[in-house]
């Protein structure tokens, strides 16, 4: 085995990364059938609120990625619904 993932990396453009104290990690690996694809993320990302503390009102950086968050809604909604319909 080489050790090689075949896991698709790409940089995560969410505003935790760019701004806040996520940026140190800024790849975001595809892990489940339920992450979001780039053009999810496109789709999504202009949706979500500014951030308070980038628009002066106080508060602290972002700690962790919405894409990340999301994913993981997605997946724990997901597989509730297939533990239901068994």
């Amino acid at each position: 085995m080489s050790g090689q993932s075949n896991l698709v990396t790409r940089e995560c453009d969410g505003l935790a990364h760019r701004f806040g104290n996520a940026a140190d990690n800024e790849a975001h690996e595809r892990r489940y059938p339920t992450d979001m694809t780039d053009a999810e993320w496109a789709v999504v990302r202009p949706l979500l609120p500014a951030l308070g503390w980038l628009r002066g009102r106080g508060g602290q950086p972002e700690v962790y990625c919405h894409r990340a968050m999301l994913d993981a809604i997605r997946y724990l909604v997901d597989n509730g619904q297939c533990r239901c319909l068994r």
